[in-house]
């Protein structure tokens, strides 16, 4: 009972300090004229409601993840209108996340590969083994594999040559999760195989029993069928 109320206090009081600032931060939209101050304005409460993931309620976590999405929209819009590049970088890093969150895969890799792209131009190393591992988690959900496979080896020469702290690790892991999807995925195709090859065995069997079965009718003669019957 002290757990859950003291679990209640904490939601209340975050919940409170989130509101706060989001109200915080639209009185600061209000009164700001500049695009270019309005950008990072955006890209804040954006990030606000990226905290979706503590959210219990479905719906209001529902709602949380479009704010993400229409805020993270509006920074990038006026961030590439002043060719903003690490702040276009996050917006992509934040719609690539939400939308893998919501399942849309499509749009969650074309936005971690604009990302992606983002950090190649600047030989941003640590972000583009970022949204490698990115990229790598979207394809294995849905069962890219060897596609994943590729990012990570990527992702693992660049961790080893940079030397990037903690990626090497955090790649590891990766690479551990999907060798075990691949093998699930594998015995579950061979499996699957085995099945269809029984079937196949079995409506074979079928097949020539109802055959032997009409030539048998068909070579014993109409009279001593008669005959067998009258007996």
């Amino acid at each position: 009972m002290k757990k859950l109320l003291s679990f209640l206090v904490v939601t209340l009081v975050t919940t409170s300090a989130l509101a706060d600032k989001l109200d915080s931060l639209r009185q600061q939209l209000k009164i700001t004229s500049n695009d270019s101050l309005k950008a990072p304005i955006y890209a804040s409460m954006a990030a606000e409601y990226m905290h979706y993931d503590t959210v219990t309620n479905r719906v209001k976590k529902l709602v949380y993840q479009n704010e993400a999405i229409i805020n993270s929209y509006q920074s990038l819009r006026l961030y590439s209108k002043y060719n903003d590049t690490t702040g276009m970088r996050v917006s992509f890093d934040n719609l690539g996340k939400v939308y893998h969150a919501q399942q849309r895969y499509s749009q969650a890799k074309w936005f971690v590969l604009q990302s992606n792209n983002l950090s190649r131009l600047k030989n941003d190393v640590p972000n583009i083994i970022a949204s490698l591992l990115k990229l790598a988690a979207i394809k294995t959900d849905i069962q890219e594999y060897k596609l994943a496979k590729q990012d990570l080896d990527e992702a693992k020469v660049l961790s080893e040559n940079h030397k990037v702290a903690g990626t090497k690790a955090i790649v590891k892991k990766t690479y551990t999760s999907l060798q075990r999807k691949m093998a699930k995925k594998a015995g579950s195709d061979a499996l699957s195989r085995k099945s269809k090859k029984m079937d196949s065995n079995g409506m074979a069997r079928t097949n020539f029993q109802k055959k032997k079965s009409t030539v048998i009718k068909k070579t014993v003669p109409a009279d001593t069928t008669k005959k067998l019957a009258a007996i």
